[in-house]
């Protein structure tokens, strides 16, 4: 009876759940879990990291790739290509020629104005006060000059009559003789008192002067690209201490005197003439060709980068043309024999400096800079102009960073440095 009780109790023992391992298998598969979530999220922040400070942040110079200007099958070849800025050779910053506190600003960006035309006022208060005291002594001269005027005709006729009474022994010699000194007296303060009267004069001209000096006109007709003042705020021709005193009102344009500045390497200058055809483009629009000539050659070289200036003359004006736009300018010749080459098509791709072409993982790559990152983009370099190379799978009028860093990868941080 005890052996069967023991195993009914063996067998109980054995259907008996235990406890202790199910809670120490709860806990080894929470731990399990916590740790597993801690890498997730270690792992998820290392990628925000990588994605949203990108490591290492690089400055670079943005450079526009621009298709090739059109070669042998057009009217003229490019032996050169430069880049450069859109400049105005006409502008001006406006100010008023006197200190004062502008009342009235009667401009605003791209706006057209005319020579002559009025672009701000300024309090006048003053000036006209100034104004009206000198006009006040101009007639206050005027009148002491006919008072004058008035005495010397009547010593004149005292002198007349004592003459006759002389003669007439009625009076004597010195009765006469102080009579033609009073006459010559009068005579002086006549003529002095029409000085006064000059001087008067040109000091009502000086108060005029400076009362116009209160109303800013446009030098010259163009556009507005700059209000740097408001009602309210002091403006001086010179710059006073503090920086509460602005120094313009408005920087205006000559839209018709834009002209292009380019930097040409030393070692091809030689290949650039006074009046050589040129063929600008614009980095804004890549896929238009501005017909150009070069202007003139700047007499002198810049030692720390190696170039030489060249004007550039625009022969379109178009209002899509501002100024500070960056641009690539090809310098033309005129193919020696016509025929000689007809109809060959324009090299196929774009146009970039031979220093953005760099090697990852054996093959030629360019950076576009796109959003804030340099993206690589494999390329095939073709032949090359000066220090620019053509080459293809880039489109036309993208940036790309211009000399790539070693250690520069895809999706890496960029920071467009400003010409």
């Amino acid at each position: 009876m005890s052996t069967e009780t023991e195993n009914k109790a063996a067998l109980l023992q054995q259907l008996r759940i235990n406890r202790d391992d199910e809670q120490k298998s709860i806990v080894s598969r929470r731990a399990w879990l916590i740790a597993a979530a801690v890498a997730l999220l270690a792992v998820l922040a290392f990628l925000a990291w990588r994605y949203f400070a990108g490591g290492e942040r690089f400055s670079v110079e943005s450079v526009t790739a621009a298709p090739p200007a059109q070669g042998a099958g057009g009217p003229a070849a490019a032996v050169l290509q430069a880049t450069g800025y859109v400049t105005a050779r006409r502008e001006a910053t406006v100010s008023a020629q006197i200190t004062g506190t502008l009342t009235q600003v009667l401009i605003e960006e791209g706006d057209h104005v005319k020579a002559g035309q009025v672009l701000a006022r300024l309090d006048d208060t003053a000036q006209r006060a100034a104004l009206a005291q000198a006009q006040a002594q101009e007639k206050a001269a005027e009148a002491q000059l006919v008072q004058y005027q008035a005495q010397l005709e009547q010593a004149r006729r005292d002198l007349v009559r004592n003459e006759d009474l002389v003669q007439r022994q009625l009076v004597s010699q010195q009765a006469l003789e102080t009579s033609r000194t009073q006459v010559e007296s009068l005579a002086a303060q006549v003529e002095a008192q029409r000085k006064q009267v000059q001087l008067a004069r040109a000091t009502v001209d000086g108060a005029e002067v400076q009362l116009g000096y209160t109303v800013v006109h446009a030098p010259f007709t163009g556009v507005i690209v700059a209000k740097a003042a408001q009602p309210g705020e002091i403006v001086s021709p010179m710059s006073a201490g503090g920086g509460f005193t602005r120094t313009g009102v408005g920087t205006i344009v000559d839209m018709d005197s834009l002209e292009i500045d380019v930097d040409v390497n030393e070692a091809y200058i030689n290949r650039v003439q006074p009046g050589q055809a040129a063929q600008a483009t614009l980095d804004a629009y890549p896929d238009w060709n501005i017909p150009a000539h070069v202007i003139a050659i700047i007499p002198t070289a810049d030692r720390s980068k190696a170039t030489v200036k060249v004007r550039i003359g625009l022969d379109q004006k178009d209002p899509r043309i501002l100024p500070d736009m960056g641009v690539r300018v090809s310098f033309l010749e005129q193919t020696p024999k016509e025929g000689e080459g007809a109809g060959t098509p324009a090299p196929k791709g774009v146009l970039v400096p031979a220093t953005a072409i760099v090697e990852r993982d054996g093959q030629s790559v360019v950076f576009v800079i796109d959003a804030g990152r340099a993206r690589q983009h494999a390329v095939s370099a073709g032949q090359g102009f000066a220090d620019l190379r053509l080459v293809q799978g880039i489109a036309p009028g993208v940036h790309v960073v211009r000399a790539p860093p070693e250690g520069m990868h895809d999706g890496a941080r960029v920071e467009v440095q400003k010409p």
